[in-house]
C-alpha cells in the first residue's frame, strides 16, 4: 500500500510542479482547442522565444501531458488526450488562495462560446445542456448523465451516430468553470461540436482557435432543434 500511495503522491507532485510553470500552463492552455501547433505557434500565442517554448513542450510530453507528431518537417504538438483535457479543465474551477494577485478575467467572447478540447463550453454550451435536458434529450441522477431513447433519436438526426470508445463515457456533466454551470462533454459532446462546426454554426477564431462565434446559420439551427435563441 505504501509504495502504491508513493507512486501516486509522486505523479501528482509531478504534475502539480510542471503545471506550477505560468508559461507551460499557457501553452496547456492554448491546446484546449484541441487543435495541434507546431512549436513556433505556441512560442508566439504565449509570447516567449521557440527555443524556451521547446524546453517547456519537452517537459510536458515527459510528463505525459501533451503529445507530439512530426508531420514532415514540422513536429506538431496537443493534447494527450480528450481525459487529459478533462481533468484540467476541473482544475481550472478549483478556487485559488487568497493574497494572490487578482485573477484576469475571461475575455467576453472565450466566456461566450469557446471549445474545451473537443467539446462546446461557455455560456451557450451552458444553455444547449440545459435545454437537452429539459427536453428529454439527456437524462442526470446523482451527477451522472445519460443519453436518454428521445436523446439518441433526437442525434442521429443531426447525423451523429457516435457511441463511447476506449471507455470514455457518451456523455458526461462538465462544470464550465466561467458559468459555473454544468455543459455536456463526453464521447456525444464531442460530436456535438464536431457536427456544430462542419456545419458552421460556430466558426473557431483567435490565434488559437479557442474562441468560437456563432454565426446567424448557427442560431437558426438552435431555434430549429432545441427551440432556444441565443440574445
Amino acid at each position: 500500500m505504501r509504495t502504491v500511495l508513493a507512486v501516486d503522491a509522486h505523479r501528482l507532485a509531478t504534475i502539480g510542479s510542471v503545471l506550477g510553470s505560468e508559461s507551460r500552463a499557457a501553452i496547456v492552455c492554448a491546446l484546449m482547442s484541441g487543435t495541434a501547433h507546431t512549436g513556433t505557434e505556441l512560442a508566439r500565442h504565449v509570447g516567449i522565444t521557440p527555443s524556451t517554448a521547446s524546453e517547456h513542450l519537452g517537459v510536458l510530453v515527459d510528463a505525459g501531458l501533451v503529445i507530439v507528431e512530426a508531420q514532415g518537417r514540422h513536429r506538431y504538438f496537443a493534447l494527450a488526450s480528450p481525459a487529459t483535457a478533462e481533468v484540467l479543465e476541473q482544475l481550472m474551477d478549483l478556487p485559488v488562495g487568497l493574497g494572490g494577485p487578482a485573477m484576469p478575467k475571461l475575455p467576453a467572447g472565450m466566456s461566450f462560446a469557446r471549445s474545451c478540447y473537443d467539446h462546446l463550453a461557455g455560456e451557450v454550451a451552458v444553455q444547449v445542456f440545459h435545454r437537452l435536458v429539459e427536453r428529454g434529450h439527456l437524462g442526470t441522477c446523482d451527477g451522472t448523465v445519460t443519453v436518454t431513447s428521445a436523446g439518441h433519436e433526437w442525434f442521429d438526426g443531426l447525423g451523429i451516430g457516435h457511441r463511447p470508445t476506449s471507455g470514455r463515457p457518451a456523455a458526461r456533466s462538465c462544470l464550465d468553470w466561467s458559468q459555473r454551470r454544468p455543459h455536456l462533454g463526453g464521447v456525444t459532446g464531442a460530436a456535438l461540436l464536431d457536427h456544430m462546426l462542419q456545419h458552421r454554426w460556430f466558426l473557431r477564431r483567435g490565434a488559437t482557435r479557442r474562441a468560437l462565434e456563432l454565426t446567424a446559420t448557427g442560431r437558426h439551427a438552435l431555434v430549429t432543434h432545441l427551440d432556444l435563441e441565443i440574445p
